[in-house]
């Protein structure tokens, strides 16, 4: 880049990735952790070659107001905030950051396991209410989870991640995705290829990790919630779309599966009233990759793709790569 690129940094980011896109290009940044309205949005990247995409969302009615934007480098590894084909007409760049952030959102759905099959946050609340009087035999019974089946709808760099903790508890490791792995991975992990029809009845715990695209919109609905085990937890860091929210909260009232634990939700930040209801449901506010290390991570690799992008080269995790072409 003989003269800097111009870019625009959509919210507060770690040092590291912000001076580091410093060293590169002219930066602005919107000085709130808080989303901009989208004629906001357009605005600020009115005269920006690349975006630094974190939280905001970029469609075809933001696209016609930035006509020299060449790259949008998303701030995580789900990008279904962006519409990739209406960048790839305009040959723009899409990046995204997958790998960093696998153990650590394997993590969270691990926790969230755990504290729904061992009601941790009733446990919370009940003590905090000061009920807690006296040892009782059937205080707060929940579900083991060692030597469990644990179900695995998606295997690609996270699932194979929760199936690695799952092998730490002796649980059997079944799973379901559109590729089916290489043999040695399922050697390794000791995880069994099967349909999804077999992975909704055995599952102890059903753990979600798919993209969310057309063919996974609802991918868990009522027909799939009748299939699981009245015993079974499903579990989604994935995103909200992929489970009819209606027919989980539905299924989770009437106790047609043991409980759920959730991270993402259809329309965030609302959630199902009847959730917020419910006692055999754990919720979290998208936090799957939410530590300091992790976020740090993310936001670094982002702005080294996008100045690869800027200045000519391919980018390390390109999601459009036809536009190089």
């Amino acid at each position: 880049m003989s003269k800097k690129s111009r870019v625009f940094i959509s919210r507060p980011l770690p040092d590291e990735a912000v001076n580091y896109l410093a060293e590169h290009c002219d930066i602005q940044m919107h000085p709130e952790d808080a989303p901009l309205k989208p004629e906001q949005l357009a605005e600020a990247c009115r005269e920006a070659d690349g975006l630094l995409a974190c939280g905001v969302r970029v469609g075809e009615e933001f696209l016609q107001h930035v006509p020299r934007l060449r790259v949008v480098a998303n701030v995580g590894v789900g990008y279904d905030n962006i519409d990739v084909a209406a960048c790839t007409k305009r040959r723009i760049v899409v990046t995204n950051t997958p790998g960093v952030l696998s153990d650590t959102t394997a993590d969270l759905a691990f926790a969230l396991l755990m504290a729904a099959a061992r009601r941790i946050v009733e446990g919370d609340r009940f003590v905090r209410a000061e009920r807690w009087e006296r040892w009782e035999w059937k205080l707060l019974w929940g579900a083991d989870i060692h030597s469990k089946t644990l179900g695995l709808y998606g295997f690609g760099s996270i699932g194979q991640a929760m199936a690695r903790r799952g092998r730490g508890f002796s649980m059997r490791i079944l799973y379901h995705a559109r590729h089916r792995a290489p043999e040695a991975v399922e050697h390794e992990l000791g995880a069994l290829y099967v349909n999804p029809e077999t992975l909704l009845r055995e599952a102890d715990f059903l753990s979600l990790h798919v993209p969310l695209t057309p063919e996974t919109h609802h991918l868990i609905g009522a027909r799939e919630l009748a299939l699981m085990k009245p015993s079974a937890f499903l579990i989604n860091t994935a995103r909200g779309k992929v489970v009819d929210e209606e027919a989980l909260a539905q299924a989770l009232k009437a106790r047609r599966i043991a409980g759920a634990g959730l991270d993402v939700f259809e329309k965030e930040p609302q959630i199902h009233p009847e959730l917020l209801k419910r006692d055999n449901v754990v919720l979290l506010p998208h936090v799957g990759s939410a530590t300091a290390e992790t976020r740090g991570k993310m936001a670094k690799l982002a702005a080294e793709n996008l100045v690869a992008a800027l200045e000519g080269r391919r980018p390390p995790n390109i999601v459009n790569p036809e536009v190089l072409a």
